[in-house]
């Protein structure tokens, strides 16, 4: 990885919006979309992940058709000064948390929990509640998503696999 300022103009932008659109999108058809050669929008996407822009290539699924019906937002609490690296630590444990950030305000963390039924929320958060340095939570159980064609609903049709 480079920290030097690495140059992006308007058809890097335009490469990353068609992989965002359709993460299998072949360089040839992303090409023809912006006007370059699939070679030279190969040697651009090699340059954008050698320089950390693209960092990846993922499939997003609708959570309900893997069974995870239930979501929430938890806050959580920390006694004292509990350090990012050790809330970090036991997130990686919990397959439920989808995402997990530090965050300023009154609550240490806020965790995006996955699950499939109250229950099993339910357990999930007498998991997190049980480590020694957490105080306490507030959940907030997710109802609907007001912008559900968001990746954080799940709702992106494209999908992953690297562009050839």
């Amino acid at each position: 990885m480079t920290n030097k300022a690495v140059p992006f103009d308007d058809l890097d932008r335009k490469i990353v919006a068609a992989l965002i659109d359709n993460g299998r999108a072949s360089f040839a058809e992303i090409g023809a979309a912006i006007g370059l050669s699939s070679t030279a929008v190969k040697r651009r996407v090699d340059r954008m992940r050698e320089n950390n822009v693209i960092t990846g290539f993922t499939a997003t699924v609708r959570p309900a058709a893997l069974g995870w019906l239930t979501e929430a937002y938890v806050e959580v609490y920390c006694d004292s000064a509990a350090p990012p690296r050790r809330l970090a630590e036991v997130v990686r444990n919990h397959p439920e948390i989808a995402a997990a950030m530090t965050v300023t305000g009154g609550a240490d963390a806020l965790l995006h929990v996955r699950a499939t039924d109250v229950e099993h929320f339910e357990e999930v958060l007498e998991r997190i509640r049980a480590e020694p340095f957490i105080r306490k939570t507030i959940s907030y159980m997710v109802l609907s998503h007001l912008l559900p064609d968001s990746p954080e609903a799940g709702a992106r049709q494209s999908s992953g696999g690297t562009p050839h």
